[in-house]
């Protein structure tokens, strides 16, 4: 026999489920209690938690994932992007990270050419560019001798492309010619017009 309620001698009440109103729904699977009538019962509530003010969105979820969301199920469609790698080959262009989870184990390194030209005969000395100190104090390098033509307008004289400095500068005579005129008198022209490039 299944008992609801219990009195001591004087009345006073030790236990009374008359009232209650719970329901195996509302307890969790498996849990044994007792319902107003005194019967035990087993619950059959499925839900571990009270998802109401849960607020995660489907982009914050790993791709195919799923969660309950204030009652609701939604599928993950993050990406999952494991371990990314990059490079970097230009100062002016920064490796963009792409959006998704990382799973911490990728890196981004110097492009393998860029670094073979980080040693420090490459660079001054006394500056250090990415923890490599520089020793490079001048000297070396490839010459060129040049002869110039000296013209009306002024020009600016540097070294050819695969050449890294100037050793000599040999500048050719103004030009003077004496031409006979119409006037029965002499032209003389000095100096010489750039040609066009």
């Amino acid at each position: 026999m299944a008992y609801n309620k219990i009195l001591k001698a004087d009345g006073t009440v030790l236990m009374d489920l008359t009232g209650d109103d719970v329901t195996e729904s509302d307890v969790a699977r498996g849990k044994i209690f007792h319902k107003r009538d005194g019967s035990s019962a087993t619950g059959t509530n499925d839900y571990d938690a009270d998802t109401s003010d849960a607020d995660a969105i489907a982009s914050e979820l790993l791709l195919n994932k799923t969660a309950y969301v204030n009652g609701s199920k939604i599928i993950g469609s993050m990406p999952n992007n494991g371990a990314v790698t990059g490079a970097i080959s230009d100062k002016n262009t920064p490796y963009t990270i792409p959006a998704g989870y990382h799973d911490g184990s990728g890196e981004v390194d110097i492009a393998a050419a860029e670094k073979a030209k980080l040693i420090n005969s490459n660079i001054k000395d006394g500056v250090t560019i990415l923890g490599v100190l520089g020793t490079y104090t001048g000297g070396g390098g490839t010459s060129q001798s040049k002869n110039v033509t000296p013209y009306l307008t002024a020009q600016q004289i540097l070294p050819d492309q695969g050449y890294d400095f100037l050793s000599e500068v040999n500048v050719a005579a103004i030009t003077f010619t004496e031409t006979p005129n119409a006037a029965g008198g002499v032209t003389v022209t000095i100096g010489a017009v750039a040609p066009t490039p």
